[in-house]
């Protein structure tokens, strides 16, 4: 088991919570009827509707071993840290040298979604502006080189 404490948002728990109950009380149903149904075509050795089912319901249930792991180890994000200093759970505005504005939201890693904007505290994007505040700089190396960031606001 996986000791690793992860942030999660409260909307991302609401969303773990609702796969696990999902894959518990439907999918687990759902694949229980297939093997039943595949066990009476007959010889289970040639039985490929069987196995295809048998795999699913080993699939599904290291998922929701995961998910249990998973969720014993969350770090709910406050949404009201961060005013003033940017954290896990913080939106913000940066400006960029030529003038471009981006907005990041710092979440925990199983929610990160760079491309909409949400990097992970983990991320060494997310980490360069854990703690700063309005008015102050994060720079980033990348392979076209440096990045500035100027952090221009704090949700």
């Amino acid at each position: 088991m996986n000791d690793l404490k992860q942030y999660v948002s409260t909307e991302g728990l609401e969303k773990l919570k609702e796969e696990l109950n999902y894959r518990k009380t439907v999918l687990r149903k759902e694949i229980a009827e297939k093997i039943g149904d595949a066990k009476e075509l007959g010889d289970l050795s040639e039985n490929f509707e069987y196995h295809d089912a048998k795999d699913q319901q080993g699939a599904n249930e290291s998922r929701i071993i995961e998910l249990e792991n998973l969720m014993h180890n969350l770090i709910i994000i406050d949404s009201q840290t961060g005013v003033n200093t940017i954290a896990v759970g913080s939106q913000f505005k940066t400006e960029l040298a030529d003038g471009t504005v981006k907005e990041f939201e710092i979440v925990g890693a199983s929610e990160a979604d760079p491309m909409n904007g949400k990097i992970s505290n983990e991320s060494p994007l997310g980490n360069k502006f854990l703690g700063l505040k309005i008015g102050e700089v994060a720079e980033i190396q990348t392979p076209g080189g440096a990045v500035t960031y100027k952090v221009v606001s704090i949700q």
